[in-house]
Order: C-alpha cells, then sequence, then structure tokens
C-alpha cells in the first residue's frame, strides 16, 4: 500500500473536462507539455480536491462544491491569496499558480497549486509507519507545534492584516454560527439551544493577542514527509482561515480530537488517529499548547464546546445539500447523525463544566 496521499476515479457528477482545463493552465503555467490525466482526492466534505497529472509535473486544482453554498464560502481568490501571502513566514503553505475567476470554464472560480507528495493521516496510523507510542507522541507534539508557530506568524508582515477583524471576533463567531445553523436547518435536525444559550452566557473577550486562524487544523489536513513522516511539511485547506482568537482556533481543532477513551459512539466519528497510543488527551493536548505558546487557559470547556456546535454548523450546512439533493454524495446521508451526538457531547461539557 503507498503510504503518500493517493487519488482515485473522479465521483459522479463532479467531474472536469480535460479539453477545457488543458488550454488554461498551458496558457498559464509556462512549460506545461502534453496531456492531463484528471483524478480525484476522496477527502473532505467541502472544497472538491483534483489530481492533474501532466507527463513531467503534477498540480492539485481546488473548486467549489456543487450546489447551494453558505454566502462567503469557499471563496477561492481569498485561499489563493493566502497560500502565497502567508507562505512568507509559514513556510508549510503549498505554491498557489494561477486563480481562474471565469466561471464559464467549469461552472466556477478555482485555482491550482502545486502538489505536495506526502502522506495525510486519516482514521488510523498505517501500520507500515511502525510507530511506537513514544514515536507517536511526538508527531502529536509536532502537530501541536506547528499550530503554535502558526499562531506567533506577524500577519502583518505577510500583509494579510486585512483579512478579518480581531476585535468583536468571539461574539461574532458564536453569533454567527448560531445564524448559519438556522438557515441550514432541515425537519430532522436539533436545536442546540441549551448549547447556544449557554455559549452567549460564558463569552470570554477575545484573547488579547489576535492570529492566523486556520479554522480547520487536523491531521487530514497535515502532509507528513515520506523519508521522515515525523516531520510535518503541508498544511492544507485555507478557506477558512481569517484573523482572529487563536483560542477559538484551539478550540476548533479540539473538535475533531477523539481520544482514546471516549464512548464508542463517538469513536465512529473519529476522522484522524487521535486515539493511538502515545497521542496526548484533549487535556493534555491544552496543556501543551498552553506551555508551547505561554498562553494561559483556565476556561477550556468553553472553547471546545464552541468547537464542537462550529462543526455541528459544518455537518449541517453540508447535510442540507444532501437533504434537498443538491449533492448525490453518499457521505453525507449519515451527518445528521452526527449533528445529534455533536449536541449530546456539548451537553455533557456543559453538565461537567465549573464555569
Amino acid at each position: 500500500m503507498a503510504l503518500t496521499d493517493q487519488s482515485t476515479k473522479i465521483r459522479s457528477g463532479e467531474e472536469l473536462d480535460a479539453s477545457l482545463i488543458d488550454p488554461y493552465l498551458k496558457a498559464h503555467i509556462p512549460g506545461l507539455v502534453g496531456s492531463p490525466e484528471i483524478s480525484q482526492f476522496p477527502g473532505g466534505a467541502s472544497n472538491l480536491t483534483y489530481l492533474i497529472q501532466y507527463p513531467d509535473q503534477e498540480f492539485v486544482l481546488r473548486r467549489p462544491p456543487f450546489g447551494q453554498k453558505a454566502k462567503s464560502a469557499h471563496d477561492m481568490g481569498r485561499e489563493y491569496r493566502i497560500l502565497n501571502q502567508l507562505n512568507v513566514g509559514f513556510p508549510y503553505c503549498p505554491k498557489a499558480y494561477v486563480h481562474c475567476t471565469d466561471e464559464s470554464l467549469i461552472g466556477s472560480e478555482f485555482y491550482v497549486m502545486e502538489r505536495v507528495n506526502g502522506i495525510i493521516l486519516r482514521s488510523d496510523l498505517p501500520p507500515e509507519l511502525n510507530f511506537d507510542a513514544q514515536q507517536t507522541e511526538a508527531l502529536c507534539k509536532n502537530f501541536i507545534d506547528t499550530l503554535v508557530e502558526l499562531h506567533q506568524v506577524d500577519y502583518t508582515a505577510c500583509g494579510l492584516a486585512d483579512l478579518g477583524r480581531p476585535e468583536g471576533y468571539v461574539k461574532r463567531q458564536i453569533g454567527g454560527w448560531g445564524e448559519r445553523y438556522e438557515k441550514a436547518l432541515t425537519p430532522d435536525a436539533p436545536s442546540w439551544e441549551t448549547v447556544r444559550a449557554w455559549l452567549k452566557e460564558k463569552m470570554p473577550a477575545d484573547h488579547p493577542v489576535s492570529s492566523i486562524v486556520h479554522n480547520d487544523y487536523r491531521f487530514d489536513n497535515v502532509i507528513l514527509d515520506p523519508i521522515n513522516p515525523m516531520k510535518i511539511i503541508g498544511v492544507l485547506d485555507w478557506e477558512l482561515t481569517t484573523i482572529g482568537d487563536p483560542l477559538m482556533d484551539l478550540g476548533n481543532t479540539l473538535a475533531y480530537w477523539i481520544e482514546a477513551s471516549d464512548p464508542a459512539p463517538v469513536q465512529l466519528m473519529r476522522r484522524q488517529p487521535s486515539h493511538a497510543p502515545g497521542m496526548l488527551t484533549r487535556r493534555q493536548f491544552v496543556d501543551y499548547y498552553a506551555e508551547r505558546s505561554g498562553i494561559e487557559i483556565d476556561n477550556f470547556d468553553f472553547y471546545y464546546t464552541y468547537g464542537l456546535f462550529r462543526l455541528a454548523g459544518i455537518v449541517q450546512q453540508i447535510y442540507y445539500r444532501f437533504f434537498h439533493g443538491q449533492t448525490q454524495d453518499k457521505r453525507f446521508a449519515q451527518f445528521i447523525q452526527m449533528n445529534k451526538l455533536l449536541e449530546q457531547m456539548s451537553l455533557q461539557v456543559i453538565d461537567k463544566s465549573s464555569l
């Protein structure tokens, strides 16, 4: 089995026409020869990601999903800009080559970036890595260190100070995700009323030092060096990136972090090997982040609960497209169950919280 991330056959209804893509790329990227082969990366539930293979070069194309999309989401130009400017201070961003604004070409805007060949971890650690618990712990800490490094980037020096408004960020996120959730409601969706009221009541002030917020930092969005799998060589999926509170970003990441002691229904939701022997627990994750960043965190429950609600909002937006027949991707049929489970997880955190 190949350890590096592999593309597969394109899903039905999400095809790209190589006869349209090829001349456009050759007009904008010097030196391309031959005809491209196009396949699709199977992961991800938001923007669609394709592999464009020429005889001597490989590229990755990103485009928005089909169907109804949340306002301001899937901004290809914004993601293209982030990749090229953030790279000045954070060298894990793939190089972006071209942003196409002509929607008539493939039905939407898109951009093309370099392919960073490496290992992307999914639900479990590949047995070929043969990591022991000590190596897994070191990898976990490298993963957290990279997040801390991102949060310490001088975004003004990268020319990205206008990417977001850090003042009032926490309040806007709580209110904004509440509104987005309501717009994506389906008849079978939970209300989240108790959790939303608690988040508004317990809302802290913005952290005094703002940072780049990735908003989707998890193991399947980082690329490991195939020669040295302990080393992170790339970070992907910058579509949700903004300027804001780094602890809110930590909460986003923790929402995906399912540890070994979590119950079986929660384990079914896991999409990264955060349960593996040697991986830190959520509490250890927070403590290590605090140590490395120098940020004191005394209201972990709020940020974790926010992350769970925000994740439910994303899940519900995707399920909304499936519910209304805007996508045929069968993976999304079970997203309503994930939403309900996330609400129960949040209520359990609130019930035990000292806030």
